[in-house]
């Protein structure tokens, strides 16, 4: 399952959101730095259209969608990587996770307490990247220590600790580690570190009712951020999303339409993040269940075999596959076989988003 963690500095609207997104969650939303002790965790459902529609042609008795954890960790505020706050427990808490969203402050409301004292967004995000390259540098530097103090030196530890020094630089420059350029090799010798700023990030916008359609000069800092960075940043209104909570679907879709959206923030959210990880839908329907999985994109029909059970991979023999949109035009699977559209794939198909595949193999 995808986990997001969802950070920034305090009273930014990351508890408004996180409430919002998981509707059920339980954390609270008040207006006082720290508000947030434990991380709170929500799973919410990825919405996808196409898992109903071809639920219904397969008469299916259940629909089980793809899921994604979020995990709401309390604001960050300068001098965290060395404790300051609630630092240290929280910057763990970040390790855990896939990809970060880093929700900013893009409104004006002086009800709400900025604990800067000014409405800035980049230097608000601007503090967020630093601790989390400070954190890295003192993981990095505390790893290099332990490789000096090794009785005996490797080629391996030696290849490492060249690597770990390439990173420091980088980090010292103020540069994440996203803006390296590694390979796979070198991504799996530092994977132990669980280094922070090497993760994927998304930029979260908060903006007000007003301006979630267009943005505002505020947000159209974080924009120019994140194509410097080569990251995801998505227009998001908490307030909005909490004011969803108690509409039904039809009511939702009219009151975005009439703030000029054509979408919730949760969908632009999880797009975002599928789209920045490199993420893919495939479905399996009958009559027991219809439901979505999640691959990485160029994940073979083997490989997203495996996703469901190791030894569906292992035993592989082929797949019969069909566009979703295919499945849906010819409006069953006897009708698609009797126009000839089931393909029969084997193991070096690269799979592609939206099939919908049933997996031959060997026990």
């Amino acid at each position: 399952m995808l986990k997001a963690g969802i950070v920034g500095l305090p009273n930014v609207g990351k508890s408004t959101l996180f409430n919002a997104l998981v509707a059920n969650a339980q954390a609270q939303a008040a207006n006082f730095p720290f508000c947030t002790i434990e991380p709170n965790i929500g799973i919410v459902s990825v919405p996808d259209v196409r898992l109903e529609k071809l639920g219904k042609i397969s008469l299916s008795k259940e629909l089980i969608p793809t899921r994604v954890e979020f995990v709401d960790i309390a604001g960050l505020v300068k001098g965290a990587s060395k404790g300051e706050g609630l630092g240290n427990k929280f910057l763990a808490n970040i390790r855990e996770v896939d990809a970060i969203v880093h929700v900013v402050r893009c409104f004006k409301d002086d009800d709400v307490i900025h604990v800067s004292g000014s409405i800035s967004p980049k230097r608000d995000a601007e503090i967020i990247n630093l601790e989390l390259c400070l954190a890295d540098l003192t993981q990095i530097q505390k790893r290099r220590d332990r490789i000096k103090k090794q009785a005996r030196s490797n080629d391996q530890t030696l290849i490492e600790d060249k690597l770990l020094e390439r990173l420091e630089s980088s980090l010292e420059a103020g540069n994440s580690i996203r803006q390296v350029n590694l390979s796979k090799e070198e991504i799996d010798i530092i994977k132990p570190l669980g280094l922070l700023t090497i993760k994927p990030i998304i930029y979260a916008q908060n903006l007000g009712e007003e301006d979630l359609a267009k943005g505002n000069s505020f947000s159209e800092e974080i924009s120019k951020l994140a194509v410097e960075e080569g990251a995801q940043s998505v227009h998001i209104s908490a307030q909005v999303e909490a004011e969803l909570i108690d509409l039904r679907e039809e009511e939702q879709i009219d009151y975005l339409k009439g703030l000029g959206v054509k979408e919730g923030g949760m969908k632009s959210l999880i797009k975002a993040t599928y789209k920045l990880l490199g993420l893919r839908t495939y479905f399996t329907s009958g009559e027991k269940e219809t439901r979505a999985w999640t691959i990485k994109e160029g994940m073979t029909a083997p490989q997203a075999a495996g996703v469901i059970h190791s030894d569906f991979e292992k035993g592989f023999i082929r797949a019969q596959t069909i566009q979703c949109e295919k499945l849906l035009e010819a409006g069953s699977i006897a009708e698609a076989r009797s126009k000839g559209w089931l393909r029969s794939e084997g193991k070096e198909y690269i799979v592609n988003e939206g099939d919908v595949m049933e997996f031959l193999f060997n026990v």
